[in-house]
Formats: C-alpha cells, structure tokens, sequence
C-alpha cells in the first residue's frame, strides 16, 4: 500500500533544539524549571516525526521519545515514553493534525484504585524558529491540567 503525501506535516520541526521546561507536580504548585533540548528527526518515509528530549527534575537528567505517525486524513497516532512520567511503560495515543500543523493526541493512564486519567500531548509550531511541546492530565471528571511545557 503506498500512502500519498501528506502537505500539513511539520517536517519543518526537524533539528537540534534547546529551550526551557517547566513541569508541574499539581496545578496549585509553582513549575519546576529546567533547560531541555529535542532532537526532531523524519520517520517512516516522511510519514511521522521522532521525538527526542531532555530536562531535569531536580538536577536529576531525564528524557524521552514520543514517535507520532500521520496520515492523509489528519488522523494521528502516537506512541510516547520517558524515564520520569511512564515508570517503563509505553503510552499510545490518538488524535489529529490541523491546517497549521498543530498535532494533539490524547491517551491514558491508570491511576489505581479509582479509574483510569487522561493524558494530552499537544506539539506546536511556534513560528520559523521554534515549537512547544505541552502535555496536560485529564482528570476521570474533565478537568484539565498543565503537566509539562517545553519551549
């Protein structure tokens, strides 16, 4: 099966990237900040993106990957892990791509005893020379949460 070209992809996010990360324990605690770089790399035959990145939390150095793959129709998958937030497991999330390649995808996680959280990973162009990376907790009853920003 050949996949056709897909014009919205942010294949201009590709590149060595260095900025701030801020991560929120709970959202009434003030952010950890930290520098964080990304490696943005092609997957796939152009089809998807690799992301690599890096922060730390209390000078402890952490990282993680998050390979998102898109089609034609603005579906998006993804699959994202990292050293702090996912304990070894992997996390595999859906959602889309808009007309200025913004890319939000939505997964979840267990959260024993009660029922399982929400989690959203949203990347950003952010003009020519730069994009964010959000990602945000979704309560079991809607509430949305800043988790982590990296600029």
């Amino acid at each position: 099966m050949s996949v056709e070209p897909f014009d919205r992809r942010p294949t201009h996010l590709t590149g060595e990237w260095t900025g701030e990360n801020r991560l929120w324990l709970s959202p009434d605690q003030p952010a950890r900040v930290s520098e964080t770089t990304a490696t943005i790399t092609t997957a796939a035959r152009d089809q998807g993106l690799l992301v690599h990145y890096t922060w730390k939390d209390e000078g402890a150095p952490q990282a993680g990957v998050i390979l998102v793959q898109y089609t034609r129709k603005g579906v998006v998958t993804a699959a994202w892990t990292d050293a702090w937030h996912m304990s070894g497991t992997v996390m595999f999330c859906r959602g889309s791509i808009d007309g200025k390649g913004q890319i939000v995808v939505d997964g979840s996680y267990a959260a024993p005893p009660g029922p399982d959280w929400g989690w959203r990973i949203g990347l950003e162009p952010a003009g020519d020379d730069g994009f964010i990376l959000r990602m945000f907790n979704m309560t079991p009853e809607g509430e949305v949460h800043p988790a982590v920003e990296a600029r």
